[in-house]
């Protein structure tokens, strides 16, 4: 690491802030005390409560706020001199007072929480990041500090180039949601120009079946069973599978077959009704209590149109109008409602399938985009280290 500037123990322009708060303050909930400290953007969080059972530290505006567990993930803060009145925290933090003429808190912030300080930390004290980080080691800590002009430029410098960063994410996340947008509205437009509409029970072979309900675990050996997390969106994930003991015995009419589909009869409300077909690679599996199977007639409709008219927000807000259940956490539909759907059994199977291809292929390009959203927000979040690794360098 090649750094230009003088190496200056943190003890030369840190105090370590040994006051004590009011017991009585304490006590009666006038002051406020530490809950936490993000890990991500340093953000201090207070509790609710006042009630403490340790020793305590006092912290006053302008304070820097350094968490001696876990400072090395990023948990320390600046308690902002706009505030009015000091706050405490337990004996696991400590507060420093920055000296203002050497050090802007800001710059101190952002070097505290980069990898530069990381590495001198594994480098400096014993035991390295997974020890409490207590005053004596911190202030023991050399740190490459600029003169104080400098250290306000590369502050002002990385405030910039992380604005930039998160307004891209930003971007990223609003073209996310307007993707899903479009694709709702696609499903949308196709199906609501349907207006001959029956009961989807007119078009199935096997009525809505629960699977059935025994001991499963992910290590054991017996009848696989897709879980209700198989089926949270419009699909099968087959990977969300946990097994029998090995002594089930399974009725035939439980098990899956390929075309069948899988309809969530209960769950969060938002994931109520969500259905998927079963693949191949599911074949002689099960599916959980709170999912039921459901054989369609192959001669009467295509079972991927029946998830693309399922996922409709028509179909979305039925289901959503026919929710019971005192829980309000998990709600539940029954089978003489997954009977009465309404659905359109005339449609031709080539204008099924028609529509369904046209579906999938919009899927595909929306499923391409959204990977490489996902993967340049991976590069987004790896540049912030990367410029605070040149800022310390002083390299920005």
């Amino acid at each position: 690491m090649s750094i230009p500037w003088r190496m200056t123990p943190l003890g030369e322009i840190l105090t370590e802030r040994q006051e004590i708060p009011s017991v009585e303050k304490l006590a009666s909930g006038e002051m406020r005390i530490v809950a936490k400290i993000g890990f991500i953007g340093g953000a201090i969080q207070l509790r609710t409560e006042s009630e403490t059972k340790t020793n305590m530290i006092l912290i006053r505006p302008g304070d820097l706020i350094v968490s001696g567990i876990n400072a090395a993930k990023g948990a320390i803060a600046v308690y902002g001199e706009e505030n009015n009145e000091p706050i405490a925290a337990t004996i696991h933090y400590s507060a420093y007072i920055p000296r203002k003429d050497k050090v802007d808190v800001e710059y101190l912030w952002w070097l505290l929480r980069s990898q530069t300080f990381r590495d001198l930390l594994l480098k400096h004290v014993p035991g390295g990041i997974k020890t409490e980080l207590k005053a004596k080691k911190l202030l023991a800590v050399s740190v490459p500090l600029p003169l104080l002009n400098e250290q306000q430029r590369i502050v002002k410098r990385i405030k910039k180039l992380t604005t930039i960063l998160n307004e891209a994410r930003r971007s990223k996340v609003a073209l996310i949601l307007h993707l899903e947008n479009f694709v709702e509205s696609c499903i949308d437009n196709a199906m609501s120009k349907f207006t001959d509409i029956g009961r989807f029970e007119e078009v199935i072979l096997l009525k809505p079946r629960s699977g059935p309900s025994f001991p499963t675990h992910p290590d054991w050996v017996g009848t696989p069973v897709l879980m209700p997390s198989a089926v949270t969106g419009f699909g099968v994930n087959v990977l969300k599978v946990e097994f029998g003991m090995g002594n089930e015995v399974i009725n035939e009419k439980d098990r899956l077959q390929q075309g069948d589909l899988i309809i969530a009869r209960g769950n969060k409300p938002k994931q109520v009704g969500n259905a998927g077909v079963v693949p191949n690679e599911a074949e002689g599996y099960v599916c959980a209590n709170l999912l039921m199977r459901v054989k369609v007639d192959p001669q009467k409709t295509d079972p991927f149109f029946c998830i693309y008219w399922l996922r409709s927000p028509k179909m979305r807000k039925y289901v959503e109008q026919k929710l019971t259940g005192t829980n309000p956490n998990i709600q539940k539909i029954n089978q003489r409602i997954i009977l009465d759907y309404p659905y359109p059994t005339t449609i031709p199977l080539r204008e099924q399938r028609h529509i369904v291809a046209y579906l999938d292929d919009l899927q595909v390009k929306i499923n391409r985009t959204r990977q490489l959203q996902k993967e340049t927000s991976i590069q987004l979040t790896a540049l912030l280290p990367s410029i605070l690794d040149k800022a310390f360098k002083g390299e920005l």
